[in-house]
Order: structure tokens, then C-alpha cells, then sequence
């Protein structure tokens, strides 16, 4: 990737290889929130870019009403609002298509339905599917995906801002365009399996990680059209830009960090700003001065926390006007978050291993890649296998405890104690009773017993081993009926057909096999009264 000129886009660059190293790890909610977080500064400065571009057109046509040949200047600026707002609401489109996709009942991508509150914030209910990104935006073998249209729509627009442009000027505003798409990482990619730039942007993107890309792009289409804007200002006198719209930004490598490392932070003014000098600007974070680039307006913050949690700090500007001499202040409070390096295991249906079914396990560890942790079990006859992103499936088939070891990636060695148990007993039932008061009809048109297993979350069976069948007439003898299996036999069938009300039915030494038993388990008995 050709390391970019602009301090702007070079952060910008910096926050894609954060999110890109976040992927490879097990995503858990906390780096949803940091997605989250990172997507709701983007939109913040997107606010703040739309704010101060809609007073610049104002300027630019006083100032044009003085000359007339400045009047083509003012014409071109409502073509580079048009062109900014319609790159972002054909972005928009894009993500509320997805977020739709993935559960929006409404049709609103912001609608308080699709969304969950984690510590604070609103987050995607569907923030983890990756079919929707990979199906709708890279496509497949037979039809191209929205990806590659957005990428021709964002040259296209870059070009069309271009055009605003004296011809003369237009080679030094180039490098101005925030606006562009980078075909050098994907192309110099190790991976050759991407076969284009969406493939490479977006392929297993979980939605929520996507959501910062697209904010990206319209901060992208904003930050051009403000630069355009400036620039024809520039053309009808306005060099001396008024300091009066300025906002302390605050742009995080990373909004989650892990305790021991180090949060790094670029502090500037807004790029409302861009054409102001920069040496009448002091930066200043929880009242203490920091450098500042003069060139570049742009001040790193360093500061390694020394717990866990979410964290705040205040970061001010001070301006001077280089005119009037006048001094303001621009003050902002910023969070990012501190973890701490950890491993979890959980049974993702219960709290134990049942022996006969896949247990579904889940490994993750806080900051940790899940390809450097080594996953192991004992006991309980443990046989573990992995599904890979982190999951595994146990097998068990002796009762009593079974642990799960996790190694690797400088984490401790960590044990996790797991119980091994069978099945639970399944009720015998027939029909969908297990006992009581009976009609005649309807009892006779059951054809056998049925195990339920109930309140039981995993996909097993249980068979009925046999039964004895006794009906008890009343002043008659009673008939017995030894049943193998669950359907009715001949005999039992014939005693069953020979109810009347007020018979009795015993449904004795029920015996039952379920997944995993070496020998059969007796249930419940059940009792009839025939009405």
C-alpha cells in the first residue's frame, strides 16, 4: 500500500488495518463496540464537515456578486453539494438494504428494533451475519456484486469534482481528493485468492465491520467537497477564511486496546479548517500541551492506561486569529476503552456435556488471535474437535467431570471444569398425555407409547424399549400384555380395542434407550381412566 501524503488520509488508512487486525480475531462484543464507537466518530465529523460546508456557498456567492467573472465560480458549488449528497445517499441505500437484509422489520436502519444496547451503545442486532456483505456486495461466479458498482460510483464522483476545477489547477488539487479507492492493497496483496477490490473490502465481513468503510466514504465525499469549496472560495478572494467554525477531532489507531499497550491518538481541528494556517493553533489534552505539526495541524497523544474500563479525556484547541488577533477555544471529550487479555470457554446450550449429542463449545480470548491458542480436553471420555472461527464440538460418554485446557497466545494456562452427565430421562406419553382421565375414542386411536424429552435444548431421540400393558375391567379379570417396543403389538392392540369407560389401563416397567446409553433406563409408569 503507497503510504499517502495527507496526514487525513493517512489516519483514515491507519483505522482500515485496525479493523482489518480486529477480523482475525474472535470477534467479540466488545470489539462490535469499538466498530461501533470508530463509526460514530466518523459520523460525528461527517456532521461537522456538513455544517461547515453549508455556509461556505453563502460567501462564495456574496463575494462572486462583486466581480462578474467570479460568477462561475459560484455556479460550481451547487454542483459540488449535489455531487457529495448524492454519493452519500446512494451509500445510504447500500447500508439500509443490508441492515434490512439482516431484520429490519421496518425498513429503518436506524430503527430502535434492529438494534441491541450494549454498555451505552446501539448495536446491530444482525452486526455479526457475513452472508448479506459477501452475497450482496462481492456477488459471485454469475453476477457481479454491489461492491464493484461502488467502486466505479466513487471514480466517477472523484472525477466529477475533479471537473470543477480550472484545468490548471486541477494536477495540484488532485492530491487534495479525499475521495479515491485503493487498488494497491488488494492487487499487492499476499492473498491472491481476491480477485478485485470489493473481494478484498468486503469477502466475511461481518456487517457491523463494514459499517465504518461505508461512513468512510461519505466522510471521504464531505471532506472533497469542503476542500472544493475552499478552493473556490480561494478563486473569488476568499483566502482569509474566518476561524470561527473549527471542532477538536479526535482520530483513535484503535477505540480498544488492551491493558499494557498504548492508546494513540492524532488530535486536530476539523477539516472545515483545511485552508487556515496552523500556526496560530495550541493542542492541549487534560490541560497539558502537546506538540503540534505545524505543516500539518495534526498533534499525536500517547498514554498507556494502567487499568481496565472506559476511559475519558478532554481535548482543547486554542486558536489565534492571524487578523484580528482574536483567541477561542474549542474544547471535546473523547472515550475509548481499555480490556485485558483473557480466555473464556463456554458451553453455548448448557453448562454441561451430555454424553450422545454434540455439544456446540465456544473458545474466545480477549485480544488474542484464535489461530495462536492451543484447545485441549480430558476426561469423561473427551473428544474434542474444532469447527473453526473458534468452535468446537465435544463428544463425551462417561459421566462425571471433563476439563478443557487453553494454552497459547501469552495467555496462563487456563482449566475450565465441565460436568458429564447423561440424557435426562424422557416422559413417556401417550398421545400427549403422561396420565388421568381418558375418551374412549381417543385413547384407542393411539397406536403406542412415545418418549418426550422435554425442556432438553439438543436434537436427540429416545426409543421405548417395551412396556407391560394391564387393563383392569371393572368385574371383570384383568388381562396383561407384555409389549416390545413402542407400537402396539397384536395383543396389546387387541386388549386396547377392548375398552370401555370406566376401564383402567396400567403402563407398567416403561423402559427406555436414549443416545448414548449402553443399556436401557425404565421411566415413568402412566394410568388411564377410560370415559
Amino acid at each position: 500500500m503507497a503510504i499517502p501524503k495527507q496526514p487525513r488520509q493517512l489516519m483514515i488508512n491507519i483505522m482500515y488495518l485496525v479493523l482489518t487486525a480486529l477480523l482475525a480475531l474472535n470477534v467479540s462484543a466488545e470489539i462490535f463496540n469499538a466498530f461501533k464507537v470508530v463509526d460514530d466518530g466518523l459520523k460525528a465529523s461527517n456532521t461537522t464537515l456538513d455544517d461547515a460546508n453549508s455556509k461556505l456557498p453563502d460567501i462564495i456567492n456574496q463575494r462572486a456578486e462583486a466581480k462578474k467573472e467570479f460568477e462561475k465560480y459560484a455556479e460550481r458549488t451547487g454542483l459540488a453539494r449535489d455531487y457529495s449528497q448524492e454519493l452519500c445517499d446512494y451509500i445510504d441505500e447500500i447500508v439500509e438494504y443490508m441492515v434490512d437484509q439482516t431484520g429490519d422489520r421496518d425498513g429503518n436502519a436506524y430503527s430502535d428494533g434492529d438494534y441491541d444496547v450494549f454498555k451505552g451503545h446501539k448495536i446491530l442486532k444482525g452486526k455479526k451475519n457475513k452472508d448479506v456483505t459477501t452475497k450482496y456486495l462481492v456477488g459471485d461466479k454469475k453476477q457481479d456484486g454491489k461492491g464493484k458498482e461502488l467502486r466505479l460510483k466513487v471514480l466517477e464522483y472523484r472525477q466529477k469534482f475533479l471537473d470543477l476545477v480550472d484545468e490548471q489547477d486541477q494536477a495540484a488539487f488532485e492530491s487534495k481528493i479525499a475521495l479515491e479507492i485503493d487498488d494497491e492493497s488488494w492487487q499487492n496483496s499476499i492473498d491472491k485468492s481476491k480477485k478485485s477490490w470489493e473481494d478484498f473490502t468486503f469477502r466475511q465481513m461481518p456487517l457491523a465491520a463494514t459499517l465504518p468503510i461505508f461512513s468512510k466514504f461519505k466522510n471521504d465525499a464531505k471532506a472533497t467537497e469542503a476542500a472544493l469549496l475552499n478552493y473556490l472560495l480561494g478563486k473569488v478572494g476568499g483566502e482569509d477564511v474566518v476561524l470561527d467554525q473549527f471542532r477538536v477531532v479526535s482520530a483513535p489507531k484503535s477505540s480498544y486496546i488492551i491493558r499494557g499497550e498504548a492508546f494513540e491518538s492524532e488530535i486536530f481541528l476539523s477539516a472545515a479548517a483545511s485552508a487556515a494556517s496552523n500556526t496560530g493553533i495550541e493542542l492541549f489534552v487534560n490541560n497539558a500541551q502537546i506538540d503540534i505539526d505545524e505543516e500539518t495541524g495534526v498533534a499525536d497523544y500517547r498514554v498507556v492506561p494502567g487499568s481496565v474500563g472506559e476511559k475519558t479525556f478532554t481535548a482543547k484547541a486554542v486558536v489565534t486569529n492571524p487578523v484580528t488577533g482574536e483567541i477561542k477555544e474549542y474544547e471535546g471529550q473523547f472515550k475509548y476503552e481499555v480490556g485485558e487479555r483473557s480466555v473464556n470457554v463456554a458451553a453455548e446450550k448448557m453448562n454441561v456435556f451430555y454424553i450422545g449429542v454434540d455439544n456446540p463449545v465456544s473458545v474466545s480470548a480477549a485480544g488474542v488471535s484464535t489461530n495462536k491458542l492451543n484447545v485441549t480436553g480430558e476426561g469423561g471420555g473427551i473428544q474434542l474437535s474444532p469447527d473453526g472461527d473458534g468452535t468446537y464440538t465435544v463428544r463425551v460418554d462417561q459421566q462425571g467431570e471433563a476439563n478443557i485446557t487453553v494454552t497459547g497466545g501469552g495467555l496462563e494456562t487456563t482449566v475450565f471444569p465441565f460436568r458429564v452427565k447423561r440424557i435426562p430421562d424422557p416422559v413417556a406419553h401417550l398421545g400427549k398425555s403422561s396420565g388421568g382421565s381418558l375418551g374412549n375414542g381417543e385413547f384407542k386411536a393411539q397406536q403406542g407409547v412415545i418418549p418426550v424429552l422435554k425442556n432438553f435444548d439438543f436434537d436427540a431421540r429416545c426409543q421405548i424399549v417395551g412396556y407391560r400393558l394391564v387393563r383392569a375391567p371393572k368385574r371383570k379379570d384383568v388381562e396383561i400384555s407384555v409389549n416390545s417396543g413402542a407400537a402396539y403389538g397384536a395383543e396389546s392392540r387387541a386388549i386396547v380395542n377392548r375398552a370401555v369407560p370406566g376401564d383402567r389401563f396400567f403402563y407398567e416397567e416403561v423402559k427406555a434407550k436414549c443416545p448414548g446409553d449402553k443399556a436401557a433406563r425404565k421411566i415413568n409408569d402412566m394410568v388411564f381412566t377410560i370415559r
